[in-house]
């Protein structure tokens, strides 16, 4: 066997053990249960949660909607707002000094305590959802892209005035290249934060009756005992997030090829 054969055998095997991995755990997950008898209400088997996925597809997937639309619309507008504050943060010390602890402040008050606040004042499910996931979502990204901005060559930035660029030619063409691998590594964070915020934002509504997302089939199945449909809301849950952070580390992996290629480069002997 040739070292291209072997080399495309072995990329084929990291390819496919972590759905190998997936699958023995499902399997002995339905095998412990048949085997124990344990009832479904206790711990459900992966085919009942499967049956109960299909049964309820309709309802579940009308909520799923929901939760996603709410996941990424807080965190469009987490990237819009973190992104310029971060801008205006690199162009201008003083008013980074004024705002950033009001960020910080944002980011370390428990969204489960201000929920309840911003439904009462909100009218909109929506928007008051949208504003506690945003919460969630917001520092990570003002945060990672500040650090790239201000992470800048002292080199280039010297280049740079010498010949008089200006702060918007500045931002342009040397901060904000410098950030990027920083802002996707903030990006990537907020992926998962926003789906974590907008599930805990709906427990928060869903516990009034106010909501639809799947955080609150998971209620409403907990308070009538409904195990496997709680495991299939859960499952959803659980498949968003891991396509959220598949997601962002196939977009991390192709905006910043220029970088990693480089730092391979810079490791050769």
């Amino acid at each position: 066997m040739d070292s291209h054969a072997a080399t495309g055998l072995s990329a084929l095997f990291d390819r496919l053990l972590p759905a190998a991995v997936a699958v023995l755990l499902v399997l002995a997950w339905e095998g412990l249960v048949r085997w124990a008898e344990i009832p479904h209400y206790t711990l459900p088997a992966p085919s009942l949660v499967a049956q109960t996925l299909a049964a309820h597809a309709a309802s579940l997937a009308a909520s799923w909607w929901f939760t996603l639309k709410v996941t990424f619309g807080a965190l469009a507008l987490a990237v819009a707002g973190g992104v310029l504050a971060a801008c205006a943060f690199a162009l201008s010390r003083p008013l980074e000094r004024a705002f950033l602890p009001v960020a910080v402040m944002l980011q370390v008050t428990p969204v489960v305590a201000v929920a309840p606040l911003i439904l009462i004042y909100i009218e909109s499910t929506t928007a008051a959802l949208l504003l506690c996931t945003w919460l969630v979502a917001f520092f990570p990204i003002l945060s990672n892209t500040v650090i790239g901005l201000r992470a800048i060559d002292p080199g280039l930035r010297d280049l740079f005035r010498l010949y008089r660029a200006t702060p918007l030619q500045r931002l342009r063409l040397l901060l904000v290249p410098t950030a990027l691998p920083y802002f996707v590594a903030g990006l990537k964070i907020s992926g998962g934060l926003s789906l974590i915020g907008a599930v805990t934002a709906e427990m928060v509504a869903g516990a009034a009756g106010r909501e639809t997302g799947l955080a609150s089939r998971i209620l409403e199945a907990s308070f009538r005992t409904e195990t496997p449909k709680m495991f299939a809301a859960l499952v959803l849950l659980v498949a968003t997030g891991v396509l959220i952070f598949w997601m962002f580390d196939g977009l991390s992996r192709r905006l910043l090829r220029r970088w990693q290629g480089a730092a391979i480069q810079h490791a050769d002997p």
